[in-house]
């Protein structure tokens, strides 16, 4: 038990404190909670939210809630990228080779199943209310990687392959909601010149301050230009090309907080991933690893803010979005992930890792329910704000019940924990 409340501390005390506190604050005072999360901080800016002003000139308002959701969580979605691309591009990828392939298709079930059940269910509701929810089809295709974990290991027992699976599943599925987020919720008006600065300066730096170098060092083993760049340049360059890399994605429509992502593939890396949450990455000293270490805690901060903004939600907003989003979660998400994991398994003949079950899928799938985090930010960027996204972010807080059916799941189908 002294493992998981280390693991919760570490990575997610803050973001349910701030959650908690904007759920109290919310119901108690809400005029004082909505004005403190639409503060101005800078009026006429050059970042910040978008209207034309009454010459047709673009006017950018800098509030706190733009800040939080749309500057600074962009160093969230950072981490979430460095772990998908390392997963793809190191030899011992954890999402490369056959090992991978049954976490990948059980994936596309768990995000199509809760698509399915979503919008099934908002006809069945009527074209009124499909009209008004078709946008949020999204916000239960998530998987909150952190609290997924933390549920998985309660459940499974840190040993057990099906944390492994699930670890897989998750990270796949973070990969598949940034597109998702990039694709289908543009911040504004498309420029997709604009991306041009977002590649080009990523190719910029990985060229002059990473390839290079070790072009020039090739045939010397004291590698005196790899050196020289990592000692005296250190990670400036990169956070340059980050921030102008950030502004072409405000500018091109695309919403801001992916607007790291290209420079991720840019910053020198490991040859090797030992896992999200694994004790050996911090041995690991290459220059993309040390920066996720520096922002570890800048990150567990900025999260706190995300759910102090985004977690306020009254309970009287609860409303047809808000059962929606629970339902495409909590029922769509384990019998999509166990459908597809069968067929994986079953009928492509993929296979399970050894020690894991059939019935495993279903209980996995429970646990990849608790969409939190991402499921808020995705309602966030879906809707308008009102009541239709105030109730499907109640839906997504709701998520948490996955932790409880989880448990119960993996009870009645009889997981034999595995610790360490």
């Amino acid at each position: 038990m002294y493992r998981v409340w280390s693991f919760v501390a570490n990575y997610s005390l803050l973001l349910i404190s701030g959650a908690v506190i904007a759920l109290i604050w919310a119901n108690t005072d809400p005029h004082s909670y909505h004005d403190f999360v639409e503060f101005v901080i800078a009026d006429d800016f050059f970042i910040g939210h978008a209207h034309l002003d009454e010459h047709g000139h673009v006017h950018r308002t800098l509030t706190l809630h733009y800040l939080v959701n749309d500057v600074l969580m962009a160093l969230f979605f950072a981490i979430a990228a460095k772990e998908v691309w390392e997963a793809v591009i190191l030899r011992n990828g954890s999402l490369r080779g056959k090992k991978a392939a049954t976490p990948l298709v059980a994936t596309a079930g768990g995000m199509i199943g809760p698509v399915l059940i979503y919008l099934g269910l908002a006809a069945i509701l009527g074209s009124e209310t499909y009209n008004a929810v078709f946008r949020g089809w999204a916000i239960p295709t998530a998987t909150d990687i952190a609290f997924s974990y933390l549920v998985g290991r309660i459940v499974f027992g840190a040993g057990h392959p099906a944390v492994r699976f699930l670890l897989l599943l998750a990270i796949a599925d973070d990969a598949a909601g940034l597109i998702i987020l990039a694709v289908f919720y543009p911040s504004g008006e498309l420029a997709p010149e604009w991306l041009l600065l977002s590649f080009g300066v990523s190719l910029g730096v990985y060229v002059l301050f990473n390839w290079l170098p070790r072009r020039m060092d090739r045939h010397n083993q004291m590698r005196p230009n790899s050196t020289w760049m990592r000692k005296v340049l250190s990670f400036w360059p990169y956070v340059m090309g980050g921030a102008l890399s950030w502004y072409g994605f405000q500018e091109a429509g695309l919403h801001p907080a992916l607007g790291l992502l290209p420079i991720i593939p840019a910053i020198p890396h490991a040859d090797r991933a030992f896992g999200m949450f694994s004790q050996a990455e911090t041995h690991l000293h290459d220059l993309l690893n040390t920066m996720e270490h520096a922002l570890k805690h800048p990150v567990e901060i900025v999260l706190f803010f995300f759910g102090l903004c985004n977690a306020g939600v009254e309970f009287s907003s609860i409303g047809a979005p808000t059962w929606l989003v629970l339902a495409g979660l909590i029922i769509g998400k384990p019998f999509g992930i166990l459908l597809f994991g069968w067929l994986a398994a079953a009928p492509m003949r993929l296979g399970l890792p050894a020690g894991m079950r059939m019935v495993d899928l279903f209980v996995i799938g429970c646990v990849a329910a608790i969409g939190f985090t991402v499921s808020l930010f995705i309602a966030s960027v879906a809707f308008d704000g009102g009541a239709v996204q105030e109730a499907a972010k109640m839906g997504a807080l709701f998520s948490f019940a996955g932790a409880g059916i989880s448990i119960l799941a993996g009870r009645l189908t009889r997981v034999q924990r595995q610790d360490l």
